[in-house]
């Protein structure tokens, strides 16, 4: 805020561009499923294998053979170096279809878009089961399905 001559204050255009921005921001998380729901643990599993490319980052939102499966892709990219110039894709994913189970367990379908540069964009779905245990709601297993 500016202080005008009169001992009035006045907004600026930053400062409004820079509240607008905040509250988006803040909205966009907000929207974010919580990890410890079934979709939230899903959704975070996604985010990180899929969207971000971390896979240790992943690990925490798995069990049993998701878990395993993570595990071996981290072993296949030791060794590989990635960093700023390493050529990723980018990646989105929408929600399709929820498919509970029984009480401890839902599957979840999604579709992702993946852009790589230079390259032709593709879509695959992704089939996501979570099962919920004494720590909480995590991914058991995943499948990439072709469109």
């Amino acid at each position: 805020m500016v202080t005008t001559g009169f001992g009035r204050y006045k907004v600026t255009a930053t400062t409004t561009r820079g509240a607008a921005l905040f509250a988006i921001l803040s909205l966009l998380s907000a929207c974010r499923p919580d990890p410890s729901t079934p979709r939230g643990a899903a959704e975070h599993f996604l985010d990180a294998h899929y969207v971000r490319i971390d896979l240790h980052a992943a690990l925490p939102y798995t069990k049993d053979l998701a878990r395993h499966k993570v595990e071996q892709e981290i072993g296949l990219t030791q060794g590989q170096t990635i960093d700023e110039t390493t050529r990723k894709p980018s990646v989105h994913y929408t929600f399709l279809e929820e498919h509970p189970v029984n009480a401890d367990m839902v599957n979840y379908l999604y579709r992702g878009s993946v852009v790589v540069e230079d390259a032709d964009r593709f879509e695959r779905r992704w089939l996501v089961t979570v099962r919920r245990d004494d720590e909480g709601w995590r991914v058991t297993n995943y499948q990439e399905l072709g469109e």
